[in-house]
């Protein structure tokens, strides 16, 4: 639906996305992630032609958007972190007024406002002046402004920010519906909340896409983590469990009490979850160091991301 090819962009001497190819896929909701400084807001902007790459190509539905600029940008809902909105407004006539800049047509202009006011949770204050709401309402009358047109995609810069626990569940529930009719693309830190509601994951870090992939998947294929502490040596220990060939990685983690082991052990992709730690208990049995505890974890979206940008 959108792609970057070989995108670079720089703001004086400072390249903010260097050679970056990726592809936001119709349907589906995608997360963009990254460190604070890492290009995801400069990403966002190429994609909703609000800057022009330097160099590069941005497409939107199979269309260059310095070609065809006016035909991208009505296919695409931008949410920049800071709301467009016009605090003077009533919510209703900043809608309206929104429709006109997207060239709805007048006909069918108040019904379409309705339609988007029910879809936003915004009937109990529609004829209230937007500067008068809570950041929470007026977060939602930005996602608001981005569905008028009812445009294929919705790109959304940290939708979430600022919002208190009750009005970020509410807004999660938003993005989860609104991704049943519209191709999502929101750029988050908070990885939990892109763990639950996304179907991709895109990683930028110092201005380059280090990672893709989809969640589904990983999930299936992931790497199997398991913490495991046992008495016995360290050093006798860690070599035994890494001559497993189930095994990928071995950490030794310090333990507190002498004569026992603390690792974190990583297995390998697609490796079955039972047999490696059944390995592991017999290996430790073999060698007589009983196991206190051994606890699985799963290759979440922190050990992904953390070892993603640590490279």
């Amino acid at each position: 639906m959108i792609s970057l090819e070989h995108v670079t962009k720089r703001y004086g001497k400072t390249a903010a996305l260097r050679d970056v190819s990726l592809n936001v896929t119709a349907g589906r909701i995608t997360g963009l992630l990254g460190r604070n400084g890492a290009g995801k807001t400069t990403a966002l902007n190429l994609m909703t032609g609000y800057f022009a790459p330097d160099e590069g190509r941005v497409f939107v539905g199979g269309m260059d958007m310095m070609e065809k600029p006016r035909e991208c940008k009505r296919m695409v809902g931008y949410l920049p972190e800071k709301p467009p909105l016009y605090t003077e407004m009533t919510v209703r006539d900043y809608l309206g007024f929104v429709c006109d800049l997207r060239e709805v047509l007048k006909r069918g202009q108040k019904r379409h406002v309705t339609e988007i006011i029910g879809i936003c949770g915004l009937q109990e204050v529609q004829e209230r002046v937007i500067g008068h709401l809570s950041k929470g309402y007026q977060q939602r009358v930005g996602i608001a402004q981005a569905l008028c047109g009812n445009p294929e995609v919705i790109v959304m810069d940290e939708p979430t920010v600022g919002l208190d626990p009750m009005q970020v569940v509410e807004m999660r529930e938003l993005i989860r519906r609104l991704g049943t009719e519209h191709t999502i693309l929101f750029s988050s830190h908070i990885l939990s909340e892109v763990q639950q509601l996304c179907d991709n994951v895109l990683i930028l870090d110092r201005g380059r896409l280090i990672r893709s992939f989809d969640m589904k998947k990983r999930s299936e294929d992931g790497m199997i983590r398991i913490e495991l502490r046992a008495a016995g040596n360290p050093k006798e220990i860690l070599p035994a469990i890494r001559s497993l060939s189930c095994v990928r990685d071995v950490q030794d983690i310090q333990a507190a009490e002498d004569g026992v082991s603390e690792v974190r052990i990583t297995g390998k992709e697609r490796d079955d979850r039972g047999r490696m730690t059944d390995q592991i208990f017999h290996l430790l049995a073999a060698m007589d160091c009983p196991i206190r505890r051994m606890t699985e974890e799963k290759d979440d979206l922190e050990n992904v991301f953390l070892e993603a940008i640590s490279k």
